[in-house]
């Protein structure tokens, strides 16, 4: 089937085969191997089960030995690696972590005890793994699409919150050079979830264009804004903070500035209450403890938001977002909410690079190969994006059709093979050559690997008495 670009399609088959040209750049070291394994992943007819498979494609024209030799040797400038084109409008980025398990290879170093999910509540465990802190360009609407911009492996000695922050800082950094925001427009919108000390990352990220919302649990207790300053006839400093606001006892609730009613499509009437100038009641502890001088007042809006129901008519728990915002008005306030809601399709990211394009598949030994593996995916993932207007459908028939733009990516992949034909491979022949003679037969490997021990390196202490004991 030939998949020749019309016209109307044109402009992103050329922002396509630039991209493929500008990466096979960013390859600097066993760059022909790392692009044929990049190409090999796409154009796999099933689910990538195994990476040593791969090199049995056509598109893969060197050995299984070429493939270690580039995930082990290669070099990736990641630094180089062109940013997509994004919609004019708001942009919404959002951070997640993902675990990269691997519980039996106790001779790779770095690795973390990941916590992961089961299926009952009870069910939750630690498992030794890779942990990588993605960020991602999210769409608005109902789509599992998303734009993965950057991805850091944390180590035992990283503190997470400071990882996220670098990370978050980079990426505006580079959206703002490469004009995706001007001043003048609504700022970025970064969305966590509650694993996230989102007042602490609203802190060190206060001088970028950007607006933090993340989701607070229900048990918090935040503060109200300190009351006017009455003249009292005993004296005294004036307060600080205002009266508590516990979440959990609605009547510590003032009345709140904002609310709203909004009709949702799939989780009934959604209602909000908005609470300005909301902030925590912060002491030289955990992440504030290396602080000095005074304690910073990080205020802004928080937001109750309550469905009427889930999906299958489940009931549906208030959910508590706080957003850096202040004085935020009924807009500003399902703006938050509804970039908050999108934050999900992340979710469907992780799956598909963990189901479909095989990015936990591999056995690699050293993290740094993991890494470009890691980055490997997040191209070729880009590649599928960018080749959404131009695949047709390719379904099963079994499936429904869909329109072009309702395409999800494992069925853009089905067709990526095709149109590999007519993009560019600035990817060079492999020469030929004879293997080297290995280990002798019969000598066995004198040099064991060494096993490493699974958890953080480095103890922080949580209190300002501890941390004056560790120095004195």
């Amino acid at each position: 089937m030939s998949l020749l670009p019309e016209a109307a399609v044109g402009e992103a088959f050329a922002e396509g085969s630039r991209f493929r040209d500008e990466l096979y750049a960013c390859l600097t070291l066993r760059g022909d191997e790392l692009f044929e394994l990049a190409d090999a992943v796409l154009c796999a007819p099933g689910a990538v089960h195994s990476a040593v498979e791969l090199t049995l494609l056509p598109e893969r024209r060197r050995g299984h030995g070429a493939m270690y030799d580039g995930l082990n040797q290669g070099r990736i400038d990641t630094d180089r690696l062109p940013l997509p084109r994004f919609p004019d409008g708001c942009l919404v980025l959002a951070v997640g972590v993902s675990p990269w398990l691997r519980s039996d290879a106790p001779c790779s170093p770095d690795r973390l005890f990941c916590h992961v999910c089961g299926r009952a509540k009870t069910a939750s465990q630690f498992i030794p793994g890779w942990p990588c802190s993605f960020v991602a360009v999210l769409e608005m609407g109902a789509t599992s699409w998303t734009q993965v911009l950057d991805a850091v492996r944390l180590g035992p000695a990283d503190d997470a919150t400071a990882v996220t922050a670098a990370q978050l800082r980079g990426v505006v950094e580079r959206l703002v050079v490469a004009g995706q925001w001007v001043p003048g427009e609504p700022g970025i919108v970064i969305v966590t979830d509650a694993g996230y000390d989102v007042t602490r990352l609203a802190w060190v990220l206060r001088d970028l264009p950007v607006e933090l919302v993340g989701r607070v649990r229900g048990d918090r207790v935040m503060r109200l804004p300190k009351p006017p300053r009455v003249y009292g006839p005993k004296g005294g400093r004036p307060p600080k903070h205002g009266p508590e606001f516990r979440f959990a006892k609605p009547e510590t609730w003032p009345e709140p500035a904002v609310t709203t009613r909004t009709a949702t499509a799939n989780y009934g009437k959604a209602v909000t209450q908005a609470w300005d100038r909301v902030h925590l009641r912060l002491t030289h502890r955990a992440a504030w403890l290396d602080h000095e001088g005074e304690l910073p007042l990080i205020e802004g809006t928080l937001i109750r938001l309550e469905v009427e129901h889930l999906s299958k008519d489940r009931a549906a728990p208030a959910v508590w977002l706080w957003s850096s915002k202040t004085d935020a008005d009924g807009a500003d306030v399902d703006r938050a909410w509804q970039a908050f809601l999108r934050r999900f399709d992340l979710e469907h990211t992780f799956r598909l690079f963990k189901q479909t394009l095989g990015w936990t598949r591999p056995r690699l030994r050293e993290p740094e190969a993991a890494d470009r593996w890691t980055w490997l995916i997040i191209a070729a993932y880009t590649q599928l994006r960018l080749a959404r207007p131009v695949i047709p459908d390719l379904r099963h028939p079994w499936e429904k059709p869909a329109a072009p733009h309702r395409l999800t990516p494992a069925r853009v992949r089905r067709t990526f093979r095709n149109l590999r034909q007519h993009m560019p491979c600035p990817a060079r022949a492999p020469k030929p050559h004879r293997p080297g003679p290995g280990r002798p037969l019969g000598a066995p490997n004198r040099h064991r690997a060494p096993r490493y021990d699974v958890g953080k390196t480095v103890r922080r202490e949580k209190t300002l008495i501890a941390l004056q004991r560790l120095k004195g």
